[in-house]
């Protein structure tokens, strides 16, 4: 691992935000790969997918999900994993690439560059989703009576 430190829960956020982008998007924002050693895949896999009763009871397998993994390591020593919802192996290998990228001095232009604009287009996404779904709501009431006075 290179001396440069960095935060695990960005980039635990960063590697989320790359597995959830569309893989066509990703490829825009980032069309040139840097120099770089494939160390495991791209490879298919599946993995289990547990869910809990009511968000928090008990777990339990809801199925098998198909990912891609891969691990790349670039010219000065950083090295960058990806998994991936499907079968996608250019999105999951342009992933790792991006995951060593952001552990090296030049994270900042990429930060900018890539993960920026995949933030902001995720937050939009979102915002949308939910004041479509606020559209549906309804506000039920109840009207005082005259015999529960």
């Amino acid at each position: 691992m290179n001396a440069l430190c960095f935060d695990t829960a960005a980039r635990k956020a960063w590697m989320g935000l790359l597995a959830r982008s569309s893989p066509a998007r990703l490829g825009e924002l980032l069309t040139d790969l840097p120099e770089h050693t494939v160390l495991r895949g791209p490879e298919v896999g599946a993995v289990m997918v547990r869910g809990r009763v009511g968000g928090t009871g008990q777990p339990f397998n809801l199925g098998e999900m198909t990912v891609t993994r891969c691990s790349v390591r670039l010219s000065d020593g950083a090295v960058g994993h990806a998994h991936v919802q499907g079968r996608d192996k250019a999105h999951a290998r342009r992933a790792a690439v991006l995951d060593a990228l952001l552990q090296t001095p030049a994270a900042a232009g990429y930060e900018a560059q890539v993960l920026t604009p995949l933030r902001q287009e995720e937050t939009a996404a979102r915002a949308l989703r939910a004041a479509k779904a606020a559209a549906t709501k309804v506000e039920f009431f109840t009207l005082v009576r005259g015999e529960d006075k």
